[in-house]
């Protein structure tokens, strides 16, 4: 077992609300269900990254296996990585009910997982950056550059805040938590409220600076309602 300096910061303990309860995970599941349609969305980032049957992708905060589980399908191999090992027993059984044999469970995260195998293709990552303070941000988006191969593709999604919010946060916050409410329920407003007050979502400059700084080219950058961002980048060589 590897052994990590006293002065690491410790991403096991999650900032916001616990996935280590296997019944939490299960009202993750079913409430993300509610406003995501995980198969689109994975066949939508495959397409976009171009990825192939020839291709190894790791899945940086795999979760229920939104995206491992499709991405299974269309690539050689996935490496779905959770800090959660709750998270990681849904995915694997739920790979397990759908007789996929070429994904690798790993308990890690941007901060901890050792990437032993070949450097990849691509890295996907879907709302779980911000779950690490900036300074140690910059260091998991190094570590997850130093996993790809030159020319290699990496997908963030995540909650990102505009550089304009500052002015008027408070109202901002408030239609952001009632809008979700609304979607969802009212347990995940209270889950955006958590998220809001105890998570570390950063500027949008911020996020871009440290992309670059990792050696990443950022190809695009797109910027959504409800403080959705998300990059497409690409490795640098040389």
């Amino acid at each position: 077992m590897t052994r990590f300096p006293n002065w690491l910061y410790n991403e096991m303990i999650p900032p916001g609300v616990d996935y280590s309860n296997p019944a939490q995970v299960e009202i993750y599941d079913h409430n993300h269900r509610k406003f995501r349609n995980y198969q689109k969305g994975a066949e939508a980032i495959i397409e976009c990254l171009g990825l192939g049957r020839d291709d190894a992708v790791v899945d940086m905060g795999a979760g229920t296996g939104a995206f491992a589980l499709y991405a299974a399908r269309h690539c050689r191999k996935v490496y779905a990585v959770d800090v959660s090992e709750a998270m990681l027993a849904y995915a694997r059984q739920q790979a397990t009910e759908m007789g996929l044999t070429n994904i690798e469970f790993c308990h890690g995260g941007f901060l901890t997982y050792e990437h032993r195998a070949e450097l990849v293709e691509a890295m996907v990552s879907i709302g779980v950056l911000h779950h690490l303070p900036d300074f140690w941000k910059s260091v998991g988006l190094k570590r997850a550059a130093d996993m790809l191969k030159p020319g290699g593709r990496l997908y963030l999604f995540d909650v990102v805040f505009p550089s304009s919010l500052l002015g008027n946060f408070g109202t901002c916050f408030d239609n952001w938590v009632q809008s979700m409410a609304d979607k969802v329920g009212p347990e995940f407003g209270a889950e955006v409220e958590t998220h809001i007050r105890d998570e570390y979502s950063t500027y949008d400059w911020i996020m871009e600076k440290f992309l670059r700084q990792a050696g990443l080219r950022i190809d695009s950058a797109e910027y959504a309602d409800g403080f959705a961002a998300t990059y497409i980048c690409t490795k640098q060589t040389g």
